[in-house]
């Protein structure tokens, strides 16, 4: 495997980390908020939060196992019929990967060298690259993804439970509402600095999810009080 390669792959599953203790502080957090308010008995409140951390973990690492096993499936299927689509009819694929470059821009004979050098050296690689805009060489591990998110998910699911727990019982919803937040700020950051995406916008939009979050489970829990 290659550095480049294996760059990507560690990428891949910081990624699915992050996510998931994202997604630990997000859902927790709404849960423990909900119970507290409908009971201002600390166990209650724990229990409750305890239980949807081991619910999420198994729900998170099960998810990232089979929707990256999905995705492998679908890309060894292409793997597949673009291997028997070489082997019927190499000329048809080359020509058409020669014009992908030259309607990009490309001259025809710049195209066409660069098309014969990439066929030469790894046609399957190419053609699947161009036809269907992924590579066969940038593959995330679905076991690496599940444990990524089996470790991280009750990781971030810990920040809203000891926010709860050590803040004063007078106002601990809404310190934890802030430490939470906070949390949420950092994880949309670094998603986005992993995706390339903006960090600001992210980082808002990823607040802005979990302040929903936890004013509507705080306001049914309320309901109950």
């Amino acid at each position: 495997m290659s550095e480049k390669q294996s760059l990507m792959q560690r990428n891949n599953v910081i990624r699915a980390a992050v996510m998931g203790a994202n997604d630990g502080i997000l859902s927790v957090s709404g849960i423990i908020l909900g119970v507290a308010g409908a009971t201002s008995h600390t166990g209650t409140i724990l229990l409750a939060g305890f239980a949807g951390t081991l619910a999420g973990t198994v729900s998170m690492a099960m998810g990232e196992y089979v929707s990256v096993s999905s995705q492998h499936d679908a890309q060894e299927k292409v793997r597949r019929e673009q291997s028997l689509a070489l082997e019927q009819n190499f000329e048809g694929e080359f020509n058409f990967v020669q014009k992908k470059y030259e309607d990009n821009g490309i001259s025809e004979q710049l195209a066409m060298q660069a098309t014969r050098e990439m066929m030469t050296k790894e046609p399957l690689v190419t053609t699947v690259r161009e036809r269907f805009g992924f590579s066969l060489d940038n593959e995330l591990s679905a076991k690496d993804a599940a444990l990524a998110s089996l470790i991280s998910f009750p990781v971030g699911s810990i920040l809203p439970m000891l926010a709860m727990y050590l803040s004063p019982k007078s106002s601990r919803e809404w310190l934890t509402f802030f430490a939470v937040a906070i949390a949420l700020a950092l994880t949309g950051y670094v998603a986005a600095h992993l995706n390339g995406a903006d960090k600001k916008h992210a980082a808002i939009r990823n607040v802005l999810a979990g302040i929903f979050t936890m004013v509507v489970t705080f306001a049914i829990g309320s309901l109950f009080r």
